[in-house]
């Protein structure tokens, strides 16, 4: 099978996706994964569609410790069923460093880059009274970065080691990533229409 459309990889989020949060999460993951994929002359479509499947399963199966039906397991399973592109399946696999699976493409590197500093930029965008992430600045995630209680879970070690194998500069690509999720604000519902 050739990529889907982006319509027909949205209806398949849609479908196993119900969390708002986790859907802005995936089209977050989508818009940095593109704009990367300009920067490098990469297969825009094939980037962002790898951004948007990457946790698929992660709302129905969100134990990664089930080997058999865990995250991300059971969305890979779907996807080499659906004959999706091996670099699309790849990708998902190696975004889950618990897998062993080693990231050795270019879109491997941006995909775990990207995945984690989403949220930290989003959360960011919600602590904020407009929840406008138009009016959210490097400094002001960087403030975040350095606070660890702010979404603790985050591990600002591994995105720096994400980043720095991708071969960017952190603060670089913290930026280019904030600037592609600001490209999308609405469809984040963080443009703040809704504050």
């Amino acid at each position: 099978m050739s990529l889907p459309t982006r319509n027909e990889v949205w209806n398949l989020v849609c479908d196993w996706i119900q969390n708002d949060g986790l859907r802005k999460h995936v089209l977050s993951v989508e818009a940095a994964l593109r704009a990367y994929a300009r920067k490098y002359g990469e297969d825009e479509d094939l980037w962002g569609a790898a951004g948007l499947v990457h946790d698929l399963d992660y709302e129905r199966f969100p134990d990664m410790d089930d080997p058999i039906a865990g995250h991300p397991r059971t969305a890979l399973k779907l996807l080499e069923e659906q004959n999706w592109p091996a670099e699309v399946i790849h990708a998902v696999a190696a975004h889950a460093e618990f897998l062993g699976v080693p990231a050795t493409s270019r879109l491997d590197k941006a995909l775990r880059a990207c995945d984690e500093i989403t949220g930290l930029i989003i959360a960011t965008v919600y602590v904020r009274p407009s929840r406008n992430i138009g009016e959210v600045e490097l400094s002001s995630v960087k403030k975040k970065w350095k606070d660890r209680r702010f979404t603790a879970a985050i591990n600002r070690d591994e995105i720096a080691h994400d980043v720095a194998v991708l071969g960017e500069d952190l603060d670089t690509h913290i930026q280019f990533v904030l600037t592609a999720m600001q490209g999308i604000a609405a469809d984040l519902g963080l443009d703040g229409q809704g504050a």
